[in-house]
């Protein structure tokens, strides 16, 4: 019996995997997928009051359950203290859990604006090198957390540059939904953190294949198994 097709996506906070991600983890939920959401950081002392990090919580497994997630873990370090950890601790963490799950796809952020995300990343990245457990990652791809990664300074800074469209025209409502159960970070419109404004991402990458709606990743490395020629581009179906 085949093992069935794993994906980790990395969070930096309650929201930013929904917000990224949210329909391509419906889509390959539905094919077939174990996802599992790994949640670094979160709305927690000193920056917010002792009650904010519960709710952000339970919002977020609320989003979990509508996206199929098959489990969601929260590592509980405080917003905006990623960069201040230990290294090393982190990054064994993050390995450990690779190499538990065993993924076959890695989402993580785009280094942008946001401090979390961009240690995020860089943890991803030491927990993905291709050894061990990390040579069976066939695609590794960064997504774009709408504000944030729209708020880099260009010229000054890398520009997240899309190399992966992912047609989510079948899972734009359930990544609404989702997103929808996040009521304490939701905002109202033209806020970048509103469903119009989501929406309106995920018609624009959509607009750029020629689908409905779409969710964009920038590839950091994509790996084709010995003996095939075949690239894993595919890894995700169609979602039409």
């Amino acid at each position: 019996m085949s093992r069935r097709r794993t994906c980790i996506v990395f969070s930096p906070h309650p929201d930013d995997e929904t917000l990224g991600c949210g329909g391509t983890i419906a889509i390959l939920v539905g094919q077939g997928w174990s996802i599992h959401i790994v949640t670094l950081a979160g709305h927690m002392p000193p920056l917010y009051s002792p009650n904010m990090y519960p709710r952000t919580v339970a919002e977020a497994k609320r989003a979990h359950q509508i996206l199929g997630v098959e489990s969601s873990i929260f590592l509980d370090i405080p917003a905006l203290q990623l960069d201040a950890q230990v290294p090393g601790r982190l990054n064994a963490e993050l390995s450990a859990l690779v190499e538990r799950l065993r993924p076959d796809l890695v989402l993580a952020p785009f280094a942008d604006r946001h401090v979390d995300h961009v240690a995020t990343l860089n943890s991803v990245l030491v927990a993905t090198r291709p050894i061990s457990a990390g040579r069976d990652i066939a695609v590794l791809a960064m997504y774009e957390v709408i504000s944030s990664t729209h708020w880099t300074v260009p010229g000054l800074e890398a520009s997240f540059t899309p190399t992966w469209f992912v047609d989510i025209s079948s899972s734009i409502n359930m990544k609404i939904a989702a997103m929808a159960a996040y009521e304490s970070q939701l905002q109202e419109f033209p806020s970048a953190r509103s469903i119009p404004a989501l929406e309106a991402l995920a018609c624009f990458r959509g607009s750029q294949i020629g689908v409905e709606a779409a969710e964009a990743f920038q590839v950091v490395r994509m790996i084709s198994k010995a003996g095939t020629a075949q690239l894993p581009s595919n890894i995700v179906a169609e979602g039409r």
